[in-house]
């Protein structure tokens, strides 16, 4: 029995914000019902590299029913309302002004249903003075100032998957949860905003509240920490291995017991975690004088013994065959396929997926069951 047994969401989604919001809720019990275009929501088309289908809509809607509309066309329309009248969640991220100018904007479906709650996923807010801009991903990276903090002292990069996008997933799923408790509670729904922006610039507080009152934002070094030190990738015989120190303790741990220098800790350039920030090339080049004379198992070795934390330098091949990695089946409309498996295990399990839905697979039968 999955915690939202028995509540219904609709969604008028499309690419991944509201989608990974979605499927959350459906993996925790509740009946999700997609609304799709007659072409399916465009994430359909991003890739085929799942047995034909699109690598994030097999991620990102499993456990959902499928209904084709046309809520331009009036009957279609009727019946997303009937839908939105059962509903419990209603979760859309279309253009702003949208849902708006269809009717099933939040602040008119709020007056109609008191009890329903109501998610408006945007990328810049639905006020202000960017409300308007088209928002993917990327483009908010950009916006936000993540890139500039992201990848080498020669250029920026982007984080490597869809952070803007899984953060206001994220954020909207769990500001659905909180509003549930508060409407079992006073039988009151809520109205959810929740922004690309909002989520990143949340993200970016460590490097905001760094500039705006210490008047320095933080550099790019790649694989290690701006603020923390030694941090990171640093190379062996053969190799890589990242390290972290926390605490002076640890440090003079590495120094001893790793490094065989114990001198180090009391080094003026490495005494403290600020000084050992400010040479950090100096630093680097006294751990790896060390390393690079190793095979990377044997540097692994005396970390492992010393208690430092490490970690491999992975790469997706790695993760795919990674120890720690626990994967379970959903069913696609081109077969079973295995992905990996939501994060959280509650009482000892982890929930079992339902299917992803064929464009419209399940058209037919929502028609007859909220007929009018």
């Amino acid at each position: 029995m999955g915690a939202l047994d028995g509540l219904l969401v609709v969604a008028l989604e499309q690419a991944v914000a509201a989608p990974l919001c979605t499927a959350k809720l459906a993996d925790a019990g509740a009946r999700v019902i997609k609304i799709e275009r007659a072409e399916g929501d465009f994430a359909r088309g991003y890739d085929a590299a799942v047995k034909g289908q699109a690598s994030y809509f097999v991620w990102l809607n499993r456990g959902k029913e499928s209904l084709t509309l046309d809520i331009k066309n009036p009957d279609d329309k009727a019946l997303l309302d009937r839908l939105i009248a059962k509903a419990d969640v209603f979760v859309q991220n279309l253009a702003p002004g949208a849902t708006t100018r269809a009717g099933t904007g939040a602040e008119e479906l709020r007056k109609r249903h008191p009890s329903l709650i109501t998610v408006d996923i945007s990328g810049y807010g639905e006020d202000g003075p960017l409300s308007e801009m088209k928002a993917y991903d990327l483009l908010v990276q950009a916006e936000s100032g993540l890139c500039s903090v992201t990848g080498t002292a020669e250029g920026m990069a982007r984080v490597g998957v869809s952070v803007g996008d899984i953060g206001a997933g994220m954020n909207a799923y769990a500001a659905v949860l909180e509003a549930l408790i508060k409407r079992g509670i006073t039988g009151k729904g809520s109205a959810i905003k929740v922004s690309l922006f909002d989520g990143l610039a949340d993200w970016m507080n460590v490097p905001y509240l760094q500039y705006a009152y210490g008047g320095t934002a933080p550099a790019r070094i790649g694989l290690g920490h701006a603020t923390i030190q030694p941090y990171g990738a640093y190379a062996c015989a053969d190799g890589q291995v990242m390290l972290a120190i926390q605490n002076e303790r640890e440090w003079a741990r590495l120094c001893a017991e790793v490094l065989g220098q114990p001198a180090l800790t009391t080094d003026p350039r490495f005494s403290t975690n600020v000084a050992r920030c400010a040479n950090r090339p100096a630093l680097s080049a006294a751990i790896e004088a060390v390393f690079k004379a190793l095979p990377r198992a044997n540097v692994v070795e005396k970390l492992k013994a010393a208690k430092i934390a490490f970690a491999s330098v992975n790469s997706v091949a790695d993760l795919v065959g990674h120890p720690a990695l626990r994967l379970v089946p959903v069913e696609t409309p081109e077969g079973s396929v295995e992905i990996v498996a939501p994060a959280a295990i509650v009482d000892g399990m982890t929930p079992g997926l339902k299917p992803v839905p064929a464009i419209g697979q399940h058209s037919e039968a929502i028609r007859k069951e909220f007929a009018a």
